[in-house]
């Protein structure tokens, strides 16, 4: 067991911030990260040059360390020398909260492991931000990041967490996300779901609604910028199957969206694991 006092300790050691940096608008950007970028010896970076056009802005003249997914192995060790030593150092991701999505959380394990005071500060995060206005049940929710790239290990992952209860964020690629909502769907059924793109910048926008919904609107208007993908969580009278789909309202909506009566069927089909053929006849009324 490992008991840590983060201001007032006797050790002689530095200490390891980890600071947030803002999302996309500056102004969020926290005071007291301001002030504990200035007093560090070091900045430890994932890209010095994004990080420094921040540092610029807020006139802040520390010196960077490059730190990111494919030097980490080697600068881990010279960090640690550095921290133990007694000089302070802060990690800063390229946007947002570091340790998520790079390496600051092996840097953590490490400093814990050897008893050297590991500090966060709160600030900017993409997905509790967008949770929070999205409209869906900010609790319980669990955070998984980037989803697999592949369709197949796409929708084995959604067969594994399907029953979850929890409110679902996912970071993508605006240029997949239609897809990743079409494999969604085609495990999850039509949930309740908020598309974010360019969260706390000029053209932020919301995308509520059905998956069903959200991807016919995709569909005509492709997607620009960072986007986050908030599905909501399995509810025990959620009908998982498409018997009770109206699939002729389906393919209706489609063609009201400017979709071809084909292309409409066709795209219902896809999207609801069917044969197209057996769409056709049930719109078409045929049998």
């Amino acid at each position: 067991m490992q008991i840590q006092k983060s201001v007032k300790h006797s050790l002689p050691y530095g200490t390891l911030y980890l600071v947030p940096t803002p999302i996309g608008n500056l102004q969020d950007m926290t005071f007291r990260a301001i002030e504990v970028l200035k007093e560090v010896d070091s900045i430890a970076a994932e890209d010095t040059r994004n990080t420094g056009l921040l540092l610029k802005h807020f006139g802040i003249e520390t010196r960077q360390i490059s730190f990111h997914e494919h030097n980490a192995y080697e600068k881990i060790p010279i960090l640690l020398d550095m921290l133990r030593s007694g000089h302070s150092i802060a990690q800063v991701s390229d946007a947002g909260l570091p340790s998520i999505s790079d390496p600051g959380h092996d840097l953590v394990k490490a400093a814990v492991a050897e008893n050297i005071p590991v500090v966060a500060l709160p600030g900017a995060s993409a997905g509790i931000t967008a949770l929070i206005a999205s409209g869906l049940a900010p609790q319980p929710h669990i955070f998984y990041g980037f989803l697999p790239r592949k369709s197949g290990q796409q929708k084995a992952f959604f067969e594994e967490k399907k029953h979850y209860p929890e409110t679902q964020i996912f970071y993508e690629s605006p240029h997949r996300v239609k897809a990743t909502l079409e494999n969604m769907q085609a495990v999850y059924g039509d949930r309740s779901v908020a598309v974010v793109r360019e969260l706390t910048k000029l053209y932020e926008e919301y995308q509520r609604g059905q998956i069903s919904e959200v991807v016919s609107f995709i569909a005509e208007n492709p997607l620009k910028g960072e986007c986050l993908i908030i599905v909501a969580g399995y509810a025990e009278d959620e009908v998982l199957v498409t018997d009770e789909v109206d699939m002729v309202a389906e393919v209706d909506k489609l063609i009201a969206a400017g979709h071809k009566p084909n292309q409409a069927i066709k795209e219902v089909a896809k999207r609801y694991q069917l044969k197209k053929q057996e769409v056709y006849d049930l719109y078409h009324e045929i049998g």
